[in-house]
């Protein structure tokens, strides 16, 4: 989504709305959920599988949140808008896009840390690129503004070139794959489970470079609306307190939570082992580590570096204006 796009949807949708830190009340742990709905963005990434086992499990209930409605996004830009509007009271978001919505303006705040791509977002190719260095004069498919476009740019920065160097196919994630084994392109950025699918369908698919290859750079953020965090405080807490319950029982029973977020995404669990290898979720225990430590040092300012370079982030973000640590920090 453009800078333009994002201030336009504040000025038409969010006139007069809380500006600035938002200051609940003093939060402690056990601070008891408030009523009403809350409504979560999500899409169809492995990242955000917690929020499907906690579904599942009834663990939002058990944490005091009657009501917890996922509301499912195919892109970015719809997910933003529902942000900006206070369609949703929160979403799951790349952590550039954060940083791009804030320095927009949009009144929203990181509160948790949710995952890190290792191999799950990749530029794919078929048989006729065989290097990064035969991108050149070819057409890529992507989705402008997201993951795949910082992954795209840095893949051609490693090859000496820009995005300028190739023929840029806009379309979303869940498309780029499926127009590379159409033959329309011959190459495409996306992510899990369409990688998979990709791979499972193509023969001479294979991966030219992915999250790995600049370790850090991919990763995604739980952000809140600012009136929410302020409102609704015992709520945002009992949204972590429901990851971490999650994490917990993902990692005690992997293959049942595996076949959840399966099919949370719309996947076969069978056809997403590799899938998985490629995403690192995070605990509250990470949480409270990276978020005092190397993800606000040297991750945050690559990512900021990289944002800039994609044109998605016009300007450098401090972590003071966007992290609001309150609430992983009360339930260490």
């Amino acid at each position: 989504m453009s800078l333009s796009f994002l201030r336009g949807l504040l000025v038409a949708t969010c006139f007069g709305m809380l500006a600035g830190q938002a200051q609940a009340a003093t939060l402690s742990a056990d601070l008891k959920p408030e009523a009403g709905t809350l409504k979560l963005g999500v899409q169809p990434w492995l990242g955000y599988g917690q929020w499907y086992v906690a579904e599942d499990q009834g663990l939002f209930e058990a944490n005091g949140l009657n009501k917890v409605e996922l509301i499912n996004f195919n892109e970015d830009k719809d997910m933003n808008a529902a942000l900006a509007s206070g369609r949703i009271d929160a979403g799951n978001l790349a952590t550039h896009t954060a940083m791009a919505m804030v320095a927009a303006g949009l009144p929203v705040k990181i509160v948790l840390l949710l995952d890190q791509s290792t191999s799950a977002d990749a530029l794919i190719a078929d048989a006729s690129v065989k290097t990064l260095a035969d991108l050149k004069g070819k057409s890529v498919a992507y989705e402008e503004g997201t993951t795949s476009d910082i992954l795209l740019h840095s893949a051609l920065a490693k090859a000496g070139m820009s995005l300028a160097d190739v023929k840029p196919v806009p379309m979303p994630a869940s498309s780029a794959g499926s127009a590379l084994l159409a033959g329309q392109v011959p190459a495409a950025v996306t992510y899990e489970p369409y990688l998979s699918a990709a791979a499972r369908q193509g023969a001479n698919i294979h991966t030219l470079y992915q999250g790995s290859d600049d370790a850090g750079l991919i990763s995604d953020v739980l952000v809140v609306r600012e009136d929410v965090l302020k409102q609704r405080p015992g709520q945002v807490l009992a949204l972590l307190k429901s990851w971490d319950a999650a994490y917990t029982h993902f990692q005690a029973q992997p293959e049942q939570g595996r076949a959840i977020i399966a099919k949370g995404v719309g996947a076969d669990v069978g056809e997403l082992d590799s899938a998985f290898a490629g995403v690192q979720f995070y605990s509250l225990a990470d949480n409270q580590r990276e978020l005092q430590g190397s993800f606000v040092g040297d991750t945050w300012q690559h990512i900021i570096k990289a944002a800039g370079n994609a044109g998605i982030l016009p300007q450098p973000i401090d972590p003071e204006q966007i992290l609001d640590t309150r609430f992983v920090d009360t339930l260490k």
